[in-house]
């Protein structure tokens, strides 16, 4: 039987960020975070540019079918899009974002993922993160460089080697996943607002811990914030189902990309 979604987002500013440059969206059969690339001109346009971009492109296929191609093309659209905006409005050169996300298959899950955002399964009450971060301390990290705890506290965390930028090349940078799925499957896409201030283990906790995606997705936020995140912080969280019983569920989006202002000037 195909496999289904019952989702749910949440995306804080915070309390030290002047706008919130995440974006997280949903729908039957997906869910995604994008984190507008910190320091970057205009992240928020960015991660809303490949949020409403990506959502657009998916429509045009059939939900819980969607090949490798589809996805790959869709998230190349998404990147295209912010190399015509730039044209438009050069001010934006530089703009940027990250992109996870989870996609149903008819008994799998694809995986697409770019930048330093996570994406982490829950099964049978047992976590793990499924994505490798494009980051340069994971590249120091895996050349026995650095140890993982090192990592967490190196000033130079959040120096990514792959996003979403608009030139040709980027999306073609993005590492697609095939993960077996199972019934009660639960996902968690975050960006590094709740990743970066929030322990890798307490995360797992709390994503294990709730009752529902909507508690998981209030609880890992209100954690991010308890610690003083210095950061937006955006999350997806996503349980697997079987059969039809997410079909109804509505698109919906959060941070920028629910950003009715935004919004007005972007579409």
């Amino acid at each position: 039987m195909p496999l289904s979604l019952v989702t749910a987002l949440r995306s804080v500013t915070g309390a030290h960020r002047a706008q919130n440059q995440d974006a997280a969206g949903s729908a039957t059969g997906y869910a995604f975070v994008a984190d507008g690339v910190g320091g970057h001109a205009g992240g928020d346009v960015a991660s809303w540019t490949v949020a409403h971009r990506l959502m657009a492109a998916l429509s045009a296929a059939e939900p819980r079918r969607w090949t490798d191609e589809d996805l790959r093309s869709a998230l190349a659209v998404a990147n295209a899009d912010l190399a015509m905006r730039v044209r438009r409005e050069p001010e934006l050169a530089g703009m940027a974002t990250t992109f996870t996300g989870v996609f149903c298959g008819e008994d799998t899950m694809r995986v697409l993922h770019i930048g330093d955002s996570r994406a982490y399964l829950l099964r049978d009450g047992v976590g793990r993160r499924v994505t490798r971060d494009d980051s340069l301390v994971q590249l120091l990290v895996d050349g026995g460089v650095l140890s993982a705890a090192d990592a967490a506290q190196d000033p130079r965390r959040n120096v990514i080697l792959h996003c979403l930028a608009g030139d040709t090349a980027d999306a073609t940078h993005a590492t697609l996943l095939e993960v077996d799925a199972a019934a009660g499957d639960r996902w968690l896409m975050a960006t590094d607002g709740l990743t970066d201030y929030v322990p890798e283990e307490k995360v797992l906790a709390l994503l294990r811990a709730a009752s529902s995606p909507e508690e998981a997705a209030s609880d890992l936020v209100e954690a991010a914030l308890d610690a003083d995140a210095w950061d937006n912080v955006s999350v997806a969280v996503a349980e697997v189902v079987v059969g039809d019983a997410a079909e109804s569920e509505p698109s919906r989006v959060a941070g920028s990309a629910a950003d009715e202002a935004l919004g007005a000037v972007l579409a």
